[in-house]
């Protein structure tokens, strides 16, 4: 892990909830980061319908992506019960980038894999000479020797999986500020109060995520690779991209990754892409990635957790949790060649316990209205809750209710920025405060 940089961030941006890199810097505060930081992946199978893609001697890129994606999907599904598979397409359709890039956008992915085979023009060869007659200007026969060509297919072959390119950085930052309701949360009136599009400090937590997520991206793309590599495929590396047809990659707010499987225009590669074994196997090591690159999050959360919640001086601290056994490695050679391409209906979800969030802003004896200049720049509720220490009334002022960890961090850098430098987050479980 490049785990030097970014779990602490000095900005104190509290946005960033999916990060599993280390600062480099001495925070103001920590960073959070959620507890279940892969909550939905769209796997986008590339191409589709009118669209062929890239063309082989005997198949098209459209049907393998496909093919591969719903594999893919199968293995999320079944191993990770807790994370929701949104898929760009489930059958021969054609969408462009832009409508599948929304697709990821409307479904608030935590990571987007866009899957896609690699094409390599044909290689021409002098194979020989053969003598031509010809007839010049002045109608004179002449000779010549002109070389005889045979065309090949390419022999290129390998993996590759690309992230955007650092020119494309404004572009992943303006999705990013377009999708601010999917990135922020942005549905309630403390949120917004955070998204200006005319402040500084929103372009700059804005920048700040879109290299998060650059970091994260390199991460999963290096892990795919890495996944290849260990089952015998060429590892082609691990790339930045800037050509045509990538928009998916800047245009999707959050992290993502492309991977070319193969290339379909060797005949070799172009029968592995087509068989079940090779399909399995690709999509398992996708997977494995994607494993990995999970609990490389959830165990930084943890340490995260750790670090800002540490146990009082004294204390022991409380007897770990039983981990439930990890699910057992999937078996790709026992998917079906055949994947249903019938979209299922989801069985009820579980009730989920509902956590909330809002920021105590400071203490004080002072009792000040709602209406004070002290709280004029922050929207929304300003609750005042009175206790008593001796024969002091202490009031303490609480702002807002925000439905994310992430967006009441949010709301302490700002309340910081305000003034209120002791402000810090409270939490709820079912309307009962926990911390």
């Amino acid at each position: 892990m490049r785990w030097k940089r970014v779990l602490f961030s000095g900005l104190g941006i509290g946005l960033i909830y999916t990060l599993f890199i280390h600062a480099k810097t001495t925070p103001d505060f920590p960073i959070p980061v959620q507890d279940r930081p892969i909550r939905t992946i769209v796997i986008d199978a590339g191409h589709g319908g009118s669209d062929a893609g890239a063309r082989g001697s005997f198949s098209y890129e459209k049907d393998i992506t496909l093919d591969v994606a719903l594999r893919l999907g199968k293995l999320i599904e079944e191993a990770m019960p807790d994370v929701k598979v949104v898929y760009t397409r489930k059958n021969d359709r054609f969408d462009d980038v832009h409508r599948k890039s929304a697709i990821a956008n409307e479904a608030k992915g935590d990571l987007f894999i866009s899957i896609h085979c690699n094409a390599a023009p044909a290689v021409k060869r002098i194979v020989g000479h053969k003598t031509v007659t010809y007839r010049d200007k002045k109608k004179r026969k002449r000779t010549r020797k002109v070389p005889i060509y045979k065309t090949s297919p390419n022999p290129a072959q390998g993996t590759e999986t690309y992230i955007w390119a650092p020119t494309k950085n404004a572009a992943k930052t303006e999705s990013l500020r377009n999708s601010s309701v999917v990135v922020f949360d942005a549905n309630s009136e403390e949120v917004q109060a955070l998204m200006d599009n005319k402040d500084p400090e929103t372009l700059i937590m804005l920048n700040t995520l879109r290299n998060v997520y650059f970091d994260q991206s390199v991460r999963l793309s290096t892990l795919v690779q890495d996944e290849f590599a260990r089952v015998g495929r060429i590892n082609r590396g691990a790339r930045q991209r800037n050509e045509k047809g990538i928009l998916v990659l800047h245009a999707t707010a959050m992290p993502s990754v492309l991977v070319e499987l193969g290339f379909i225009s060797n005949p070799e590669e172009e029968k592995y892409l087509n068989s079940a074994d090779g399909q399995n196997e690709l999509a398992g090591c996708i997977y494995q990635a994607v494993k990995k690159y999970k609990e490389e999050l959830e165990r930084v959360y943890k340490n995260g957790e750790a670090a800002r919640h540490p146990h009082p001086a004294g204390q022991a601290p409380a007897a770990p949790a039983v981990t439930p056994p990890a699910p057992a490695r999937q078996v790709v050679n026992h998917i079906p060649a055949a994947v249903s391409n019938a979209v299922e209906t989801p069985a009820a979800e579980e009730e989920e316990e509902s956590f909330s969030y809002k920021v105590q802003l400071m203490t004080t004896e002072k009792v000040y209205a709602r209406t004070n200049p002290l709280f004029k720049n922050l929207k929304g509720t300003i609750e005042r809750e009175q206790s008593s220490q001796g024969k002091k009334k202490i009031n303490k002022y609480v702002w807002g209710s925000f439905r994310t960890e992430a967006e009441a961090q949010a709301a302490v850098y700002k309340a910081r920025k305000q003034g209120f430098s002791d402000a810090f987050v409270l939490t709820f479980k079912d309307g009962e405060r926990i911390d």
